[in-house]
């Protein structure tokens, strides 16, 4: 007969941390690739990979969600692994570029990366993750402090910007590289707003301006808005481990002394404070605003994270979004940069990021330029960004993002810089920087040719 629970015999401390089941498997759950349990992470390669073996892979969104976590976090525990690269960004590096590489070399099975491209691209969970980070992140800013950021950070970009240009044309010169090719297909490019809002738009003004095919100009200048927003995620890891040597020069993502989050609950807080009712409303919160911004782009053309940006900014200012909603805002923003990033990362590596297209960027006068630009770009902004009292390692990790891979170089490049709270001022860069540089660029060839 079985005892009652009172007549039991108590286990000693020795005896629970000996006994395997269930301590012992406990310990086993908490070890983690990612945040995927290791056990959890054996099955769903095994479950993967027998589906793969049988050519038969669901296209249904919880296999897809596996395949993201899976591929994401396996790339990144490898970087967070590597001494002194993993200080440098190398997990978000290699959450981007491992999967490019793979995909390549048909070294992905066909099956699991058709599933990944069509998830990704049919879902276009980019802009959900982007619209949960920006609204989240603005919610919980200082509200005085909001808009002076807003104001202050157009200076230190558009002195970059002009900086950039400058250098980089001059050295693009001085290797023979010619300066009308220099400036239009290497620097332009690099600060043009990634592929889709850059790239694309610059080859299609390119060719009918030159009266040359849209695809060889395309050709020449994606290399330099990929190989650019490398350097940048480079440079902006390597930052994130300067600032924690030199802790007066950055505010860990704050970009001027005396911020602070107006909103953010402590950890210890969430559980009793936090109703769930709360995170849910603040996630569609998100995604009405960002349908906002899609309306904006159909009815005025304006890019919709920046409208869906300035939305969020006039509900912060105006006290429209109640304390409640902003603490579940800020939920959903740690849940995005904390389950999502990596994922992401490696839906956009396998699926958005051309291993070849890089490769081709990869000569020696092309390099130097490249480097040269973003270097520039980013120096300028943590001088500039010092003089005017604002944190310099934030300012130039600003600047990072305007020679960015769009969307996605701002979520690598922010991921490498342990900053994603920053991605408003991140789309500034990109959106409004790049779409700017696009517009000039497109004048001053016409002009020229």
């Amino acid at each position: 007969m079985k005892a009652s629970p009172s007549e039991q015999p108590l286990l000693g401390k020795d005896e629970v941390s000996t006994k395997f089941w269930p301590y012992g498997w406990w310990k086993i759950m908490e070890i983690r690739i990612g945040i995927i349990p290791l056990p959890v992470y054996l099955l769903l390669l095994v479950l993967l990979g027998g589906f793969a073996l049988t050519d038969k892979v669901p296209t249904d969104i919880s296999v897809s969600i596996a395949i993201l976590a899976i591929g994401g976090y396996s790339c990144a525990e490898l970087g967070k692994r590597l001494p002194f690269f993993r200080n440098i960004g190398a997990a978000a590096i290699f959450a981007t570029f491992i999967p490019s590489f793979l995909a390549f070399q048909h070294l992905v099975p066909d099956l699991v990366l058709k599933n990944v491209a069509e998830f990704t691209k049919s879902s276009n969970f980019l802009y959900l993750f982007i619209a949960s980070i920006i609204v989240g992140s603005i919610f919980s800013m200082d509200r005085t402090v909001l808009i002076k950021g807003f104001l202050k950070i157009f200076v230190p970009l558009a002195v970059g910007t002009v900086a950039a240009s400058i250098v980089g044309t001059l050295v693009g010169t001085l290797l023979g590289l010619g300066a009308f090719h220099t400036f239009f297909y290497l620097v332009v490019p690099i600060m043009a707003g990634g592929v889709g809002e850059g790239a694309i738009p610059l080859s299609i003004g390119y060719a009918a301006i030159q009266h040359v095919p849209q695809g060889d100009v395309f050709a020449q200048v994606l290399p330099p808005v990929m190989l650019g927003s490398l350097t940048a995620i480079l440079l902006s890891g390597l930052l994130n481990a300067y600032g924690k040597k030199n802790p007066h020069l950055t505010g860990e993502g704050r970009l001027q002394p005396g911020e602070h989050d107006d909103m953010e609950p402590s950890e210890e807080a969430l559980p009793g404070h936090m109703d769930i009712s709360h995170i849910a409303a603040a996630g569609i919160t998100a995604i009405a605003l960002y349908i906002v911004g899609l309306m904006a782009f159909k009815l005025f053309g304006f890019p919709a994270p920046v409208a869906m940006l300035f939305v969020a900014v006039v509900f912060k200012l105006s006290r429209a979004v109640s304390p409640q909603l902003q603490q579940g805002s800020f939920v959903v923003y740690k849940f995005f940069s904390t389950a999502v990033t990596y994922p992401l990362l490696f839906a956009i590596g396998a699926v958005m990021t051309p291993w070849d297209k890089l490769v081709a960027a990869f000569n020696l006068p092309n390099l130097i330029t490249i480097v040269a630009t973003v270097v520039t770009l980013m120096a300028t902004g943590f001088v500039v960004g010092r003089r005017m009292k604002m944190y310099p390692i934030e300012t130039a990790i600003v600047n990072a993002c305007h020679s960015g891979q769009g969307g996605t170089g701002d979520v690598a490049i922010l991921t490498a810089a342990n900053r994603m709270q920053m991605m408003p001022f991140a789309q500034i860069a990109t959106r409004i920087g790049g779409g700017i540089m696009v517009t000039l660029a497109l004048i001053a060839i016409a002009q020229l040719t």
